[in-house]
């Protein structure tokens, strides 16, 4: 998110600022012209408007994401929502409450096979959707060019979401052993059949068929024998029974004597088998002849930092390879950002992180993302194309989830997870809709809400105002213009002073866009670049 001065093109030395100290400086470029869209490709269909950070604290942008706007390197950017070609709505999952899915879960334990085991899943080779991404820009953390300032047509806006597309199974494979031993002791004559039967013309229908003709060997089930029920459904079956046993016998003594029967059986009764918690797959000890060893390292992005240091070259390398494997892209200009430190925040502070992936003692992941005062928000993913048999992109986002509660034990108000952008219009860019609870960002009102409620709305119009209050108005207004921080000739000054010194044409209309964008209290401790 911070920009300092990028030197030798080894990289710029953040300014991510500890708040007070020294604040978020940003330059409006505004959003005229149209660009090429990485998702429908329209060749000018995509307007955003943008903002150059020359500087960023955590608190500061904290609030522009939850006013709609994403960052890509030093560049940040609006979509402006009810004209661009394929709106772009923020998206965040509630993470204390989030419940992995069946497909998370093979994720998940693919990941576990592979470790423990060495097991490659079948059609491991088959490459996995990702997200696509505007040419010319790429939201890492890696400068590779000298310049401070750029101007707004060298810079390409760019949604930084990595995560992959997520595919719906009616079963999961590893929850069904579960329930295999339960279904033998009910049957032993479970026969699923895999073909369809072709109806014959003139003949009698499939269902006739089942009902009165018998079997052919190897086809259907053997109605001679009992018909199989569900594990599910033995399992409910018996919990009736025992509820049912334990109101009896409180129906027959006392009120009192019933109530310690219930509060007996309550405590005799076994506590149905509790769903796995995400952190059972993730935070998971594996013995020391495991054949693969897999280590998830937090470093700050700064070339203070040792361990940052040590693995910038691995880890650019592993990026550029990255980048034109998946992409076709050459490695792009990008900012660098520092950790802030926070009384009340994390044990690792706040600001921007690397997320390195170290698989038998080299890097074939990094997940960037930035650690603000109320979420973690995923920036971008880059990886090995050799190991996305394992779902890095799925399977990093669990993580990151995981790691989201972890902080939040530290850092009471950091409990959710942002995801970027969620894109309805483009159908393969709905995914993220799958990691729930989720909600979505009201672009009139900037209010949250739940995801459900906005999909139907959504099958309509790609673009939608959430908030079903029809008076309700943006909150963070702008109420007074002249309140406006600016920053002219390195003098911090209110814009109605700024208004008075300035020579030239009135520049009131950008100024009161810049605003309207980013909020009054936005407005109020960032200071714009005025020349």
């Amino acid at each position: 998110m911070a920009a300092g001065a990028a030197s030798g093109g080894a990289g710029a030395r953040g300014a991510m600022a500890a708040g007070g100290i020294s604040p978020s400086i940003v330059e409006f470029f505004g959003g005229e012209d149209g660009y090429r869209c990485g998702y429908c490709r329209s060749d000018t269909g995509n307007l955003s408007h943008g903002m150059w950070a020359h500087s960023m604290t955590v608190q500061d942008y904290q609030d522009l994401i939850d006013r709609g706007w994403r960052r890509s390197g030093k560049y940040i950017y609006k979509p402006i929502m009810n004209q661009t070609c394929c709106p772009q709505y923020t998206i965040r999952c509630q993470a204390l409450h989030f419940q992995a899915s069946k497909s998370h879960k093979k994720v998940l334990k693919k990941m576990l096979k592979f470790i423990s085991k060495g097991d490659v899943s079948k059609g491991a080779n088959e490459e996995e959707p990702m997200e696509s991404h505007v040419e010319g820009a790429a939201a890492c953390d890696f400068a590779y060019r000298s310049e401070f300032r750029v101007a707004q047509s060298e810079v390409t806006p760019l949604s930084g979401d990595h995560m992959e597309r997520v595919e719906n199974e009616d079963k999961d494979t590893g929850e069904a052993k579960e329930e295999v031993n339960e279904q033998k002791e009910e049957s032993r004559s479970l026969q699923i059949s895999t073909d369809k039967d072709t109806p014959v013309p003139g003949g009698p229908s499939h269902s006739a068929k089942i009902a009165h003709a018998p079997p052919k060997p190897g086809k259907g089930a053997d109605l001679s024998k009992p018909p199989c029920r569900k594990a599910k459904d033995i399992r409910k079956e018996r919990k009736l029974q025992k509820l049912l046993q334990n109101q009896a016998c409180a129906l027959e003594g006392s009120q009192h004597q019933a109530g310690d029967q219930r509060v007996l059986s309550q405590n005799s009764k076994p506590k149905p088998n509790q769903p796995k918690a995400l952190e059972d797959f993730v935070f998971v000890s594996f013995p020391d002849d495991a054949p693969h060893k897999l280590e998830v390292r937090l470093v700050p992005v700064s070339f203070e930092d040792p361990q940052f240091k040590s693995s910038f070259e691995q880890s650019a390398t592993l990026f550029a390879r990255y980048q034109m494997a998946v992409h076709k892209d050459a490695p792009s200009d990008c900012g660098e950002t520092e950790a802030e430190d926070a009384p009340n925040g994390p044990d690792c502070g706040y600001g921007s992180f690397h997320q390195q992936y170290w698989l038998d003692g080299k890097i074939i992941a990094v997940g960037v993302i930035d650690i603000l005062p109320y979420c973690v928000s995923s920036v971008y993913l880059y990886y090995d194309p050799d190991y996305s048999f394992l779902s890095l992109g799925v399977y990093s986002a669990l993580r990151e989830i995981a790691f989201t509660r972890q902080l939040h034990e530290k850092a009471p108000d950091l409990c959710f997870y942002y995801m970027g952008f969620y894109i309805h219009s483009c159908p393969k860019m709905r995914y993220k809709g799958q990691y729930r609870p989720s909600d979505l960002l009201c672009p009139e009102t900037y209010v949250w809400t739940p995801i459900e409620q906005c999909l139907p709305l959504l099958e309509h119009s790609k673009y939608c105002r959430f908030n079903p209050d029809a008076e309700a108005v943006d909150e963070g207004r702008v109420k007074e213009l002249g309140r406006v921080r600016v920053l002219h000739k390195r003098t911090v000054m209110p814009y109605s002073v700024y208004k008075k010194r300035r020579n030239g044409p009135s520049d009131e209309a950008s100024v009161q866009q810049y605003a309207s964008l980013v909020g009054q209290t936005c407005s109020e401790r960032m200071l714009l670049f005025r020349s």
